[in-house]
């Protein structure tokens, strides 16, 4: 809302504005949306002023429209979909994960997602050849462990240790310090924050023949396409209930700046939060409802019934832009590399040969 003021344009001076505001008119909106030939009457203002100074105001302060074919045009020639690397994960989210937008993986623990989140990140980092940013809030990323899967993937070590590089882990683990990674993240551009936050991407990797460690690895080697927080519960769901404004209010300035990341580098956003049930016992998406508006798609994981030690899952689709909700997909988390078919499906494919 921007005040009419003196000086705001050629024409409007303290007179002028006086005569507005004994008519209830403070504002450019007020201004604008008068009939200029009543509000001549009424002010004793001249016709020719006014409509001359409503042009002046209309050009300073009025988007230019633009046409729906071309936003669409621009929505094509900049969004990319990655692919998780498993096909029936990829099918329920309509090919992949979606650069610009916050996808959102539920579920109980155990269910699998901080190992799907581990499987996304390895997915695209080696057969990508893209840089993917974890923020660790509850210290469940495990070196080791992304090794293994890498070795199913190649058994190059030489490219073995390229695509761990290019995994870059912050460990935080209260809500401000969350704030403060996406916030440095964001002012200082993602290409760039390798040497801003070099101390928290210390991964150490231990193989049978001996101790392999790397620290202060730098950012390149591929571009950033993916941002994963796991979780934006573990740090967020203890500021939240009861007279706790503050937590509403941090959680909301946590889902901008995740917004604001997406947007504004055009990257994919992938983030796990617990769940809790609704007043008829079904599972839902826990941080409440302003939260529930957040993730533009939500994926419910859970383990099969009756078998607790399997790896088989279930993936549900509980928001969704583009597909049907309830859609139900089954996948094998032990096996998630045997699944790929595909690198990288979409509007605009990344070439993986390319840093």
């Amino acid at each position: 809302m921007v005040i009419l003021r003196e000086g705001i344009c050629p024409g409007i001076n303290e007179d002028f504005i006086k005569s507005l505001q004994s008519e209830d008119i403070r504002t450019v909106e007020d201004f604008v949306l008068c009939n200029p030939e009543e509000l001549a009457q009424k002010c004793s203002l001249s016709y020719k002023a006014l409509v001359a100074v409503r042009r002046v105001l209309l050009a300073q302060y009025t988007a230019f429209p633009v046409s729906g074919a071309d936003l669409y045009e621009e929505l094509l020639s900049s969004t990319a979909i990655l692919s998780t690397g498993s096909p029936s994960l990829d099918k329920l989210l309509d090919s992949g994960l979606y650069t610009g937008e916050i996808t959102e993986l539920i579920g109980s623990p155990g269910s699998g997602k901080t190992q799907v989140c581990f499987s996304v990140a390895v997915n695209m980092s080696h057969q990508l050849k893209q840089t993917v940013f974890y923020i660790d809030t509850k210290g469940g990323v495990c070196a080791n462990r992304l090794l293994q899967m890498v070795q199913t993937k190649t058994p190059n070590m030489e490219e073995q240790m390229e695509a761990l590089q290019k995994i870059k882990v912050f460990r935080v683990f209260d809500v401000f310090s969350l704030l403060a990674c996406l916030q440095n993240l964001r002012s200082n551009g993602l290409q760039k924050v390798g040497a801003v936050l070099c101390e928290n991407l210390l991964i150490e990797v231990v193989v049978c023949s001996g101790s392999l460690g790397y620290s202060q690895a730098s950012v390149g080697g591929g571009s950033v396409k993916a941002l994963m927080v796991d979780s934006v519960s573990a740090v967020l769901s203890s500021m939240l209930g009861g007279k706790q404004n503050e937590g509403m209010s941090l959680l909301m300035q946590v889902a901008g700046e995740l917004k604001m990341i997406a947007k504004d580098f055009n990257i994919a956003v992938l983030v796990t939060n617990h769940v809790t049930k609704d007043g008829n016992g079904h599972l839902k998406a826990g941080l409440g409802q302003s939260w529930s508006h957040v993730p533009r798609t939500r994926v419910l994981l859970q383990r099969l019934e009756n078998a607790e030690t399997s790896s088989l899952r279930t993936a549900t689709l509980t928001k969704s832009s583009r597909q049907a909700c309830h859609l139900v997909e089954e996948f094998d988390l032990c096996h998630w590399s045997e699944e790929t078919r595909t690198s990288i499906s979409g509007k605009r494919k990344l070439e993986s040969s390319k840093p």
